[in-house]
């Protein structure tokens, strides 16, 4: 079965700093429908204004993956970590017994486009970390490459949660196929462009609930890019 969460169904805020959607409740926003899908909590797709962003602020107990689509995002953490995440990086954070962090535009001058993503961890109180990894613009051409894992194999992130998350840049007319083990589930996120997903056309925004199919194909009706997550 595919249900899909259409892009103008989420919720949405423009805060003028920051225009930020929700494909699953999150802060204000509240559908008790949308909470969340297996072990995924939250997809926020934020678009934060030159020289703004997140001041300091307290997370535990999740999984916080970070994907740019367009500019670049500073981050400061109380582990000590300052980096710069720029289209092409992953980054993911394990908030565990208690972290805080900082998110601004790194530019003065251009707005930043970013996909912030929670996963719920397998367990409570671990200890906080931090890794980010540059993934080559050539592994996401045309097939799904690992970016975040539960075993961090093929240069992904690890994250500590039965999940995997693949993305793919596709060009008009280019298919990738995921099969899916037994009792697994999928959730397609379509970053940029429009795509089919087995015969259902989805544009940049939409998202896709996917449970008992043995495989699915997301073929690009346009230049695009999808992120597509394995779930227990």
């Amino acid at each position: 079965m595919i249900t899909v969460r259409p892009r103008d169904e989420r919720g949405h805020f423009d805060h003028g700093w920051l225009d930020t959607r929700h494909t699953f409740s999150f802060a204000e926003y509240f559908d008790p429908d949308h909470v969340g899908f297996r072990s995924l909590r939250v997809i926020n797709e934020d678009r934060v204004q030159p020289g703004q962003g997140f001041g300091t602020h307290p997370h535990r107990d999740m999984e916080i993956v970070t994907y740019v689509l367009d500019g670049a995002l500073a981050h400061r953490d109380s582990m000590g970590n300052g980096s710069v995440i720029r289209p092409g990086d992953v980054q993911r954070m394990t908030a565990g017994t208690g972290i805080t962090h900082s998110e601004f535009n790194h530019s003065n001058d251009a707005p930043v486009h970013f996909l912030q993503i929670w996963i719920v961890p397998d367990r409570r109180g671990l200890t906080p970390s931090y890794e980010q990894k540059t993934i080559p613009a050539e592994t996401m051409a045309g097939r799904l490459c690992a970016v975040a894992s539960h075993d961090g194999g093929d240069g992904s992130v690890t994250i500590n949660q039965d999940a995997t998350l693949y993305t793919a840049v596709l060009a008009p007319g280019q298919a990738v196929t995921h099969a899916f083990a037994p009792g697994r589930h999928g959730w397609l996120q379509v970053a940029r462009g429009q795509v089919a997903l087995d015969g259902r056309s989805l544009a940049a925004g939409d998202g896709a609930a996917i449970s008992g199919e043995k495989a699915v194909t997301v073929s690009g009706e346009s230049a695009a890019e999808i992120l597509l997550f394995d779930l227990a």
